[in-house]
């Protein structure tokens, strides 16, 4: 066999080794590139938004203040205890929230969980302090929602001292379409 003859076939044998390799890898891999559902649960924002508004789940969302704090006091100017850690710093973020059509109001108030997330991708859920002058979730008997109408919300997050200057803003999820947005303030 000739030189020539030689080349041409290693280089068609080295082309096909490529082709079948690449192939492999990408049947292999194709289940976790685009497995909506398995990235969703890692923590991916679809959206980032500025204070808003932006609509979630048929609410409307605001972001209106961030504040971080030492005590929270409630509606007659007393301290509220959180039984926070040691070294625990108390966040609370002031929202308008306004139902909108495809919100199932029971008993006038409904579902709307916002959760205190950092750049390092660590998130907090909400505490419930009681007396506190806005209400803290939206399903408060003493403050009830009306569709399309707007009310104030405050979310009320413990979080350690050292990830205050790490905090990026709110997020607001479907848990159904698998979406979630951030909201920054």
């Amino acid at each position: 066999m000739k030189i020539g003859g030689r080349v041409s076939r290693l280089v068609v044998q080295s082309g096909l080794l490529l082709a079948l390799l690449s192939t492999g890898t990408f049947v292999m891999l194709r289940p976790y590139l685009n497995d909506d559902e398995r990235i969703y649960n890692e923590g991916r924002i679809d959206n980032v938004v500025s204070q808003g508004p932006v609509t979630v789940q048929h609410v409307e969302w605001k972001l209106d203040s961030l504040k971080a704090t030492t005590t929270l006091l409630d509606k007659d100017g007393e301290t509220i205890s959180m039984d926070e850690p040691a070294g625990s710093v108390i966040v609370v973020a002031t929202l308008t929230v306004t139902p909108r059509t495809g919100v199932f109001l029971k008993d006038r108030g409904f579902t709307c969980d916002a959760n205190l997330r950092d750049d390092r991708g660590n998130t907090w859920d909400t505490e419930q302090p009681f007396d506190y002058p806005l209400p803290t979730y939206c399903g408060d008997d003493d403050h009830p929602f009306t569709m399309d109408k707007p009310a104030q919300v405050a979310k009320v997050y413990i979080v350690p001292k050292s990830a205050v200057e790490h905090l990026t803003g709110l997020v607001v999820e479907d848990y159904i379409e698998h979406h979630r947005v951030l909201i920054t303030p």
